[in-house]
C-alpha cells in the first residue's frame, strides 16, 4: 500500500501505516465522520480488539476530547488525529475529510516487540473492517441529514 506523504505527516508513528479512502457526496467535519465511524463511546467489538486484545487505555465515558474512548490529540481543517496506547503498541487513527471523499489511516509505533507479533495477527481482520467502517460512517452521516 503507499501511502500519500500527505498522510504520512499526520503523525509521529511509522512502524505501521495504512491509509483507505471512501468517495463520498457526503459532507461532514472529520470530528464528525469519525463520531459516524466509531462513535462517541467504544462499542463491544471494539472494545474486545482495541482494549482486550491490544490492551489500549480508552475513556469509558463520552466526551466531547475523545472519539470511542480515543484522546482527540490534534485536528486541522479537514482531519483529526486520535490516539491511545499500551504497554504493547501506541497507536493514531486520523480521519480526513476532503471535498469528495473521507478517509482514514491507522498509525502504530510499536513499545515491545510483542506488539508487532499481535499485531500480525489482527491486522488482517482490521484491513477488512476499514472499508467497511467508512461505509458505516457514509450511511451513518447520511441518516443525520
Amino acid at each position: 500500500m503507499i501511502i500519500p506523504e500527505s498522510v504520512r505527516t499526520l503523525s509521529p508513528l511509522s512502524d505501521y501505516i495504512d491509509h483507505y479512502t471512501l468517495a463520498t457526496g457526503v459532507r461532514a467535519t472529520p470530528e464528525q465522520w469519525a463520531r459516524a465511524m466509531f462513535g462517541d463511546v467504544p462499542n463491544a467489538a471494539e472494545r474486545l480488539i482495541w482494549r482486550g486484545f491490544l490492551g489500549l487505555r480508552l475513556t469509558r465515558e463520552p466526551s466531547p476530547q475523545t472519539v470511542a474512548g480515543w484522546r482527540i490529540a490534534e485536528q486541522g481543517p479537514d482531519w483529526i488525529r486520535m490516539e491511545a496506547a499500551s504497554w504493547l503498541l501506541t497507536a493514531n487513527i486520523v480521519v480526513r475529510a476532503a471535498e469528495g471523499q473521507v478517509s482514514a489511516a491507522t498509525y502504530l509505533r510499536y513499545e515491545r516487540g510483542l506488539g508487532r507479533v499481535v499485531w500480525t495477527v489482527l491486522s488482517p481482520v482490521h484491513r477488512a473492517l476499514v472499508p467497511r467502517i467508512l461505509r458505516m460512517g457514509e450511511a451513518a452521516r447520511t441518516s443525520v441529514l
